[in-house]
């Protein structure tokens, strides 16, 4: 064992690309990248939400959201529409295709799980702990000034 895998960061890090490779595969059929099938899922389950609102759910800046968004749009999958009367509000909204690939999609969470090795109770466990972790992460800490 080197000394990259005894850090956390690391592991992180190697599960983060290793996930990301595995939906890679899983989502091909579709020509869907994972941060485009994330947004998807977030308005199935959540409907219409603007831009500022899908940014913040899923941790995206504009400038990786706005171009993903657009693909999406051009692939017949979501509209984008302003808001009036502040049309610097953009509300993003599914197509009837977008509506239609959560049913095509819908065994794509368990083909996921599957890949992980996980029982769903170890899933369910390991999703806590890195929920936990994440808003451990995003608390402002007092960093040692070397």
């Amino acid at each position: 064992m080197n000394a990259v895998d005894k850090m956390v960061c690391f592991s992180l890090y190697s599960a983060s690309r290793a996930t990301t490779q595995a939906y890679r595969s899983l989502l091909k059929p579709w020509d869907l990248t994972y941060p485009q099938y994330l947004v998807l899922v977030s308005l199935w389950s959540e409907g219409p939400l603007s831009v500022g609102a899908l940014g913040e759910a899923l941790d995206l800046d504009s400038g990786t959201l706005s171009p993903l968004l657009r693909r999406l749009d051009s692939a017949g999958l979501v509209t984008r529409t302003r808001e009036a009367p502040d049309e610097r509000i953009v509300t993003v909204s599914l197509t009837d295709r977008g509506r239609e690939l959560r049913s095509e999609m819908r065994e794509l969470p368990s083909q996921a799980l599957a890949c992980m090795n996980l029982t769903p109770a170890a899933a369910t466990a390991l999703l806590e702990a890195l929920q936990s972790y994440s808003k451990s992460m995003r608390q402002p800490h007092s960093l040692p000034i070397s």
